[in-house]
Order: C-alpha cells, then sequence, then structure tokens
C-alpha cells in the first residue's frame, strides 16, 4: 500500500485571501505547509469521489514541487482523474477553461498571479469550483477553519509524474493526464471572435505588440497572436514563462511595464499594445499615444462587444467591482441591461454570471473577462479590442475619444500605498469607520460630501451579505474617493485609495490625470490622514 497518512500540526495564518492563500516561498517550503493547505482543500469538499481535479499554475519558483504533491494527495484523497498543463503551466483563465470544459469537480490553481515571483518572493494556492470559478467565500472559510485544526494529510507515496511530456500515468488507480495547456484555449478564442477579421486587420499591416512579461500568458499569445492570427513574428515580447519573471514584477500597470508604454507613446509607435501579467487574468491596454484605463476598457468593451460574433446577440447585464469607475454604469444604462456592483474579487461575479445576469464583467485593477470562463481573461481583453477594432476600423485613441464624448469622461486613479505597517493601516480604517457617521454634508473646500459608508454587498442571487468591503466617501456632483485594504498581498499591507470624477464637458476631457483629480487626492489624505499615519508622503504606485 502506497498510501500514507502523515501527522501533522496545524499553522495559524493559513487563511485564504480575494483569490486563495498568498505567502512567500519561504513559508510554503515550511514542513508540511503546503500539504496542510491542500489537505484542507480536500477536507472541505464533499462528493469528489473519482471525480476530475484540474491542476496547473503560472509556472513560478516552487510551481512543479507543489503540483507534485497536489497530484499524490489528489490520488490518495480519492480523485478519478487529474488534468494537469504540461510543464505545470496553465493560466488562470485556461484553467477555468480546462474545468469547464471537462465538467470538472474542481481546480487547484498555483498562482500568486501578479506578485513577484522567485526563491524569497510569492507563491499561491486557490482553489476553483465546478464552474470554473474561484471558491466562494462558504468553501474558503470551511478550508480555513480546517487548517486550523488539521492533524494529518494523505498522500500516495510513488515516483514524481513527468510534467513535460503529454500522455496518460496511473497513481493508485487515478488517471494523471498531462495536456497541452494552450489547445483548448485557444480554440474557445476562436468562438468567441472573428479571427478572420483580425487576420485581414493585421495583414493590411496594423501593427501589435504584446508583452507577456516571462510569465504564463506567453505560450497562449503566441500561438494565437503570431501563429494563429498573422501578427508578425517578434509581436510577442518575453513570451518564455520563467520562475522568477525573469527578475522582473509581473504587473501590467504604468510603472512594471513601463517600457511598453514607452514604445506606444514614441512617433513611431504600433498601432496596439497590451500586456498581461504573472497567471494571465490581467491586462494591459494602450493604443498609439493613448493609455486605456481598465475602468475605461471595461466600458468600451462593453458597449462594442456586439461587434464580436460571441457577444453579437447583446449583453445581459454588466458587473464591477465597488472601486472600478461607473463608466460602465453609464454604457449599461444606455444599452437597457442590469449594472452589478460587487466587492472586489473575482468569486463575486461568478453567481451573476451562472445566473445569466451578466455577461462582461471588471475591476479596475486590470482584470476583465465575460461569462466564457469563470476567471478575468487578459488575452480574452486584447482579442476582444483586436476584435473591435478590426470591424470598426478606427484607432484605439478615436474610439476612446468617441467614447467619452458620447458617455461622458470618468477621471479616474489608484494610488497603492504598498508593505505599510498593519496595524497603521487597520488604524486608518478603523479611524475612517469612526467618521461614517459625520461626512455627510461636511465640505472641503469646493468638495462637499453626499454620502459616506462601508461598502456591503446584498447577492442577488444567494442573498448571501458580505460586509465591510471599503470605505466610499461620495461628493455631490458625482465625484468619490473610496479606501480599502488589499487581500492580494504577501506582506504588511497594501492600502489603495480610489480616486474618481465625472467630466460630461467633452471640451475638458483632455486635463491630465492627476492634475483633473488634484482637489480629491488632497481632501482623501485631509479625511484619512493617510501621510500622518503612514508615514507615506506619496504612493508606492499611481495607475
Amino acid at each position: 500500500m502506497t498510501i500514507k497518512t502523515v501527522p501533522t500540526t496545524p499553522y495559524s495564518d493559513q487563511k485564504p485571501g480575494t483569490s486563495g492563500l498568498r505567502k512567500k516561498v519561504p513559508v510554503f517550503q515550511q514542513k508540511n505547509y503546503a500539504e496542510n493547505f491542500i489537505q484542507s482543500i480536500f477536507d472541505s469538499l464533499e462528493g469528489f469521489a473519482g471525480e476530475t481535479l484540474v491542476i496547473g499554475g503560472d509556472g513560478r519558483f516552487y510551481n512543479r514541487e507543489v503540483i507534485q504533491l497536489a497530484i499524490k494527495m489528489a490520488a490518495a484523497n480519492g480523485f478519478g482523474r487529474v488534468l494537469v498543463g504540461r510543464g505545470g503551466i496553465l493560466s488562470t483563465p485556461a484553467a477555468s477553461n480546462v474545468i469547464r470544459k471537462n465538467k470538472a469537480f474542481g481546480g487547484i490553481v498555483l498562482s500568486a498571479s501578479h506578485n513577484p515571483g522567485g526563491p524569497t518572493e510569492d507563491f499561491g494556492i486557490k482553489y476553483n469550483i465546478g464552474n470554473g470559478g474561484p471558491a466562494p467565500e462558504k468553501i474558503t472559510d470551511a478550508i480555513f477553519a480546517r487548517t486550523k485544526s488539521i492533524d494529518s494529510y494523505r498522500i500516495a507515496d510513488v515516483p514524481d509524474v513527468n510534467l513535460d511530456l503529454e500522455g496518460t500515468h496511473e497513481i493508485e488507480g487515478m488517471t494523471v493526464t498531462v495536456i497541452d495547456p494552450v489547445t483548448d484555449y485557444a480554440e474557445l478564442m476562436e468562438q468567441l471572435f472573428d479571427f478572420d477579421a483580425i487576420r485581414s486587420l493585421l495583414a493590411g499591416g496594423f501593427r501589435i505588440v504584446f508583452d507577456a512579461m516571462s510569465a504564463v500568458t506567453g505560450p497562449y499569445a503566441k500561438e494565437i497572436l503570431e501563429n494563429r492570427l498573422g501578427a508578425t513574428k517578434g509581436s510577442v515580447l518575453n513570451f518564455m514563462p520563467l520562475p522568477d519573471f525573469g527578475g522582473h514584477h509581473p504587473d501590467p500597470n504604468l510603472v512594471h511595464a513601463r517600457a511598453l508604454y514607452e514604445t506606444m507613446m514614441a512617433d513611431d509607435a504600433p498601432d496596439f499594445g497590451a500586456a498581461s501579467d504573472g497567471d494571465g487574468d490581467r491586462n494591459l491596454i494602450i493604443g498609439k499615444g493613448i493609455f486605456v484605463t481598465p475602468s475605461d476598457s471595461l466600458a468600451m468593451l462593453a458597449a462594442n462587444a456586439h461587434l464580436a460574433p460571441g457577444y453579437a446577440k447583446g449583453l445581459a447585464g454588466i458587473a464591477r467591482s465597488m472601486p472600478t469607475s461607473g463608466a460602465a454604469d453609464r454604457v449599461a444604462e444606455k444599452l437597457g441591461i442590469g449594472i452589478y456592483e460587487t466587492p472586489t474579487g473575482w468569486k463575486f461575479f461568478g453567481n451573476l454570471l451562472d445566473a445569466g445576469l451578466a455577461t462582461i464583467c471588471g475591476e479596475e485593477s486590470a482584470g476583465t473577462g465575460s461569462n466564457h470562463v469563470r476567471e478575468k481573461d487578459g488575452l480574452w481583453a486584447v482579442l476582444l479590442w483586436l476584435n473591435i477594432l478590426a470591424v470598426r476600423k478606427e484607432s484605439v485613441i478615436d474610439i476612446v475619444r468617441q467614447h467619452w464624448a458620447t458617455y461622458g469622461r470618468n477621471y479616474y486613479s489608484r494610488h497603492d500605498y504598498e508593505e505599510v505597517d498593519s496595524d497603521a493601516a487597520n488604524g486608518l480604517i478603523a479611524n475612517l469607520r469612526d467618521q461614517l457617521a459625520t461626512l455627510p454634508g461636511r465640505s472641503f473646500g469646493a468638495l462637499r460630501v453626499e454620502t459616506a459608508d462601508d461598502f456591503a454587498y446584498h447577492d442577488p442571487v444567494d442573498q448571501s451579505v458580505s460586509k465591510n468591503q471599503g470605505i466610499r466617501i461620495l461628493f455631490e456632483g458625482g465625484s468619490r474617493v473610496v479606501f480599502r485594504l488589499s487581500g492580494t498581498g504577501t506582506s504588511g499591507a497594501t492600502l489603495r485609495v480610489y480616486i474618481e470624477r465625472f467630466e460630461p464637458d467633452a471640451a475638458r476631457h483632455d486635463i491630465d490625470t492627476q492634475e483633473a483629480l488634484a482637489d480629491l487626492i488632497a481632501v482623501a489624505d485631509e479625511i484619512a490622514g493617510i501621510k500622518s499615519r503612514t508615514g507615506r508622503t506619496e504612493p508606492s504606485v499611481i495607475t
């Protein structure tokens, strides 16, 4: 008998965040740390005997080792089949697709998303349910509860599976199939988008550049953009996934993708630029001479989605995270469809998508997606943009300006204060909560507070309630400031401050964003005491 039951002791710090458990690699390398969490996942589930489990990750450091553990533990716990991406690779949206296509019971996705990778950097484990989406809070709460009392884990004492060779293996009566990580995803994209129109666009001299940031989207972008759509060879940069992402931070924003931004702002820039993150679920969109904010991109994709075959019948609704700008709200209003405001975290979109209430979803943190999977999807957003550009035969900047002229512009920026002392960050939020009752009616220069609250979400599908999702301060005229602590970091706390101002006047759509938001930025510090409480004089990252 090769199945072993191994005694263990609990760790106290295994509470999943907005998308799984994320810690530094040395934390996961502690004795039984990863094993405890994986066993706690299995112990929190029911009815999976003989069922299929999907396993994959973004290729970061420690990915392969934990995949081998997960395979052996799945066998010992009674799964009937495991599907694993070749080389351990599966982008997060591709993993969601594999789960859905194969009617799997669920999946284990190994990623820390846009966080750095390497021997001393970040690693993560999350569980996705049978619809392909991240586990809801009732499951992650059960997993966390189990981690606090776990006393043993089960594992098959067998040799490692060769992850680099496609094919089938048997482990203790469980079938392990190593699959091509790209094929199924590429075929899904061909069903959603007009590849012939995009090929024609590219064949006509339209130039693109896609920075895969030495992360998981590289093989997908190389196959789809260059091999299937005919983009010039070399259009996909940094396409080889590396355990440390080449020493770079795989976050597609204007700081970590600065080289792409500068390329797109040059006089001889390509027509379209894009990037994706560590696990392939985020995107950066830059046209020649213009950066498209994620909030604007969501609104513009929704307004034009009918131009792609997969969405030709229209949208059921649009969902956005609470901190995301209200640009999509005006699109939904014009289309006469529902708009849903959820907490941050893609898992909150799952119920809306499954119930057919929403078709396209998005977050200001560079995540957009649709009902084709149950994760945000970076390359999907890029392909939808290309489909729109191919049909409209206009430049990115022209599409953006026409959208603003039609709907108004939401000046929007996010200020991140990273690795802030946790006590200081929690104290800042607590102080804001103490002010909520007295803020309405107060004036700060020309800005007058209309309402202030701690956002709570009432799910229209299952009636669940998620409280304490972010402090909102709304001013008369449509401006607002939002404060929340991120759940995606691995050390200290990340304070995110979201600043938004709506401008209906097209004559005022060319102001520098930080200048347009200057008064709100000052008021945000005045109300929250960011400088005095954190000691930070400026954000770590501005997007």
